[in-house]
């Protein structure tokens, strides 16, 4: 593995924070708005990566540098959410041919439910100490819809002209993926190796993760009875924080009595395909030799080849061998290593 170096931009960020920490006690979730610190991180990063290789690319979508507790995030699950088809007939046609194609390839392919991403709002809690939100925007799309659209050759084409993302991207599948960061109790950070067999990303490095499931919390489609759809909300708003839990053990081999509850600390896009993912901060008690032997009995194993426990300077190192969404999670791991003086 040829080491990266992270470019001088980002080191004279890293010393603006360092002269400058973040007061996180009453610090709101960052949407990112231009001049801001947060996007400036994006364009030194991101953009330096999409140089060499225009998969690494990313836009971080929403940046939590304090970290959010489940109590402080929450979801809107509406189906005005849910992708708009394209009025291009032919592009429309494209979904199912393509699906189609890969079946032939692959028929051992699922279609299966996935949430979509929408967007969010940030907002203060009705309580007194008016501690700042999260309300994550979800529809429902599927698999097929997703190789269709944001795997697509021609993926550019469902895109609109807008500085919206949710504009952008509304004639895309755009399931929600997510990610978490885990770190062992010796202060290690878990990658996993991605198999050359995989449909995204092939042999790259990757934080543990997946989807949260809608199958999960009883979800095939969406409610019309409201009472239905307060509980339902209440299921999806958890299966945001159990899901990545779920990925953690499957694809670790960790029992979740060994992880902490985890914390939302953003969202982020690779540019290519648009493919968005939340990503998480989680707490491991136990060692990396551990976690390595464990890794040998993980559930999803086949889904990677090789775990690596790695120091932060380690991570720096190999993050550009990372796809632009989970440069984009590394990116808000280290906002919130920032805003904790844990440089």
């Amino acid at each position: 593995m040829t080491p990266h170096r992270r470019p001088a931009e980002y080191l004279l960020l890293l010393r603006i924070f360092r002269r400058r920490p973040l007061d996180t006690s009453s610090a709101p979730p960052l949407p990112l708005p231009a001049p801001s610190l947060h996007r400036l991180c994006y364009m030194a990063t991101g953009a330096s990566a999409a140089v060499e290789d225009p998969g690494m690319a990313y836009k971080l979508l929403l940046s939590c540098p304090a970290g959010l507790p489940r109590s402080r995030v929450s979801v809107k699950f509406d189906p005005s959410f849910d992708r708009i088809p394209h009025p291009d007939a032919s592009l429309e046609e494209s979904i199912d041919e393509i699906w189609n194609q890969r079946l032939q390839e692959n028929p051992s392919l699922y279609s299966g439910t996935k949430f979509r991403y929408g967007g969010h709002v940030s907002h203060q809690n009705d309580e007194s100490n008016q501690e700042y939100c999260v309300s994550l925007h979800l529809g429902l799309t599927d698999y097929r819809t997703f190789v269709g659209t944001n795997l697509s050759p021609s993926w550019e084409n469902f895109l609109v002209p807008s500085e919206d993302d949710s504009v952008c991207c509304q004639h895309l599948s755009n399931p929600l993926g997510n990610g978490a960061i885990v770190e062992t109790s010796d202060e290690k950070i878990i990658v996993l190796q991605r198999s050359n067999n995989v449909g995204e990303s092939p042999g790259c490095y990757v934080f543990p993760g997946g989807h949260s499931e809608p199958q999960e919390v009883g979800i095939l489609a969406h409610q019309n009875d409201v009472q239905d759809v307060v509980h339902l909300i209440e299921r999806v708003s958890d299966e945001m924080f159990d899901g990545i839990i779920r990925e953690v053990v499957e694809e670790t081999g960790v029992p979740a009595s060994s992880l902490s509850e985890p914390i939302f600390i953003g969202v982020s896009r690779r540019e290519t395909n648009v493919r968005p993912a939340a990503f998480f901060y989680v707490r491991c008690n136990v060692d990396s030799s551990t976690v390595t032997e464990l890794y040998s009995r993980a559930q999803d194993g086949y889904e990677s080849t090789k775990l690596y426990a790695v120091s932060i300077e380690e991570l720096r190192e190999m993050s550009q061998g990372l796809p632009g969404c989970h440069q984009g999670g590394f990116a808000l791991y280290e906002l919130m290593r920032n805003a904790s003086g844990n440089l």
